[in-house]
């Protein structure tokens, strides 16, 4: 199926998921994931009206980027190394994967302005999964005051790939109750609006229970 079918399957779930909800479906970013894709399939993509794109590696994305430039906005949804957030910043609009203060120092140094970050928290806790631990995350937040140039727009989680709903719905209950909580402190430099969470296989749940940017790669684009 083409990119633009498989959009509007997408965005009908997404629609039944909401109405479930009580939602509007205007409220959730859908990431394209084109790490794996051709910089023509990314433009197929960016023509069906998907302009947030997600990468989560070096290699590859600088040569999309370097093609589509500003017609995306682009998402580093990746585990970023410090030593290379130097060829990130400046190429991302926004980065889904802080959960170091040495990243976030190495952010705050590179940047000239204010990056939309997504703390990155481990629910599952999986060990094969990056992230802090849940009751690390209000102590690590508060440690980003001082670096001017990070701005906690929300917090991302990746679900087990398993076919649980109960537990899937567990884990992202568990993001947007420790979201709430971030944000009833109302810390200027971390609104942490938004919820990164839901992906090919379990979006319709991450929406249903408040995701507000979900990454989808190989039911939008193919794998």
């Amino acid at each position: 199926m083409d990119v633009a079918t498989n959009l509007r399957h997408i965005r009908q779930n997404i629609e039944q998921a909401c109405e479930k909800s009580n939602r509007n479906p205007e409220d959730i970013t859908i990431i394209g994931v084109t790490k794996y894709v051709t910089i023509e399939r990314t433009e197929e993509l960016i023509n069906a009206g998907i302009k947030n794109l997600g990468e989560n590696r070096l290699e590859g994305f600088l040569d999309k980027h370097e093609y589509i430039q500003d017609k995306a906005i682009w998402h580093f949804i990746g585990t970023l190394q410090s030593r290379k957030v130097k060829e990130v910043i400046g190429n991302v609009d926004v980065i889904h994967s802080l959960d170091r203060v040495s990243l976030a120092k190495e952010i705050n140094k590179r940047a000239a302005a204010p990056v939309d970050c997504f703390v990155q928290v481990n629910i599952s806790g999986e060990e094969s999964k990056h992230g802090l631990a849940p009751d690390e995350i209000l102590s690590f937040i508060k440690k980003m005051e001082v670096y001017s140039n990070v701005r906690v727009a929300g917090l991302m989680t990746m679900a087990p790939h398993i076919d649980d709903e109960d537990k899937l719905r567990k884990i992202f209950r568990q993001l947007a109750s420790l979201r709430d909580s971030i944000k009833a402190e109302q810390l200027p430099y971390a609104p942490c609006n938004y919820l990164s969470m839901g992906m090919s296989n379990d979006y319709q749940l991450a929406v249903e229970e408040g995701a507000t940017h979900i990454r989808i790669g190989s039911s939008l684009v193919g794998s």
